[in-house]
């Protein structure tokens, strides 16, 4: 994809997360690989469904600046992190998903088998802890679920979703949302119903076959499950 394609996708991403009510006012940020060693990420201060291609900023994955007229996201020490620790990720999503923002606030992880579709798609979805918003502390935190998660919900803060393209990081976050309110429905009709051990474990397998043919770039072998 062409640098122009991946801003153009970058700012389709920011407009949806907006038009779907995952990200409100100032909230959120998207980055993604433009190169080996080059990153274009979101800018600070504007609200997404403003943000334009011009208004995007490069920078190396060391976090040097390299074009833009702008500031990057406040919250870029979690972008590098993450593409500092997995080679396989093309693209990072930051949202405040307000019902699994709401599970975020209240404590709770996305651990629990319940729903075949996310635990396929995401996997098992941890509670990172709590650290403030543009410091070094959040990428601190969230280091040590890097390498075994796709999607993570950051205590009192929102969630971010990760992925092989724009894409993916993007459904993933999609997905996260409408899990949550599935689960929260479920709670407010008094019961949910969890998988049984080998039902969960056998779509987690699934998953890392999936995942595995991303990465060696063969076709869908998935089992008849879309690719997440």
């Amino acid at each position: 994809m062409s640098a122009g394609a991946l801003a153009d996708a970058v700012v389709t991403v920011c407009r949806r997360l907006y038009e779907r009510g995952l990200i409100a006012g100032q909230d959120g940020n998207v980055s993604a690989r433009l190169g080996a060693d080059r990153l274009l990420v979101t800018p600070a201060g504007l609200s997404k469904i403003d943000v334009t291609a011009d208004d995007l900023v490069v920078v190396t994955t060391g976090g040097e600046h390299v074009a833009g007229s702008r500031r990057p996201s406040s919250e870029l020490g979690m972008h590098l992190r993450i593409y500092a620790m997995r080679a396989d990720v093309g693209a990072v999503v930051h949202a405040h998903p307000p019902t699994a923002t709401g599970f975020a606030v209240a404590g709770e992880s996305f651990v629990a088998d319940v729903l075949p579709e996310i635990i396929f798609q995401l996997g098992r979805v941890p509670l990172v802890p709590y650290a403030t918003p543009g410091t070094p502390a959040v990428a601190e935190g969230l280091a040590p679920y890097i390498l075994e998660h796709d999607a993570f919900l950051l205590a009192n803060h929102g969630a971010t979703t990760v992925g092989e393209s724009l894409l993916v990081a993007h459904q993933r976050m999609e997905s996260l949302e409408h899990a949550a309110r599935i689960l929260l429905a479920a709670r407010q009709l008094g019961r949910v119903t969890t998988l049984a051990p080998e039902q969960a474990d056998a779509l987690l397998a699934a998953r890392a076959r999936a995942r595995n043919d991303v990465h060696a770039g063969r076709p869908d072998s998935g089992g008849g499950w879309r690719r997440g």
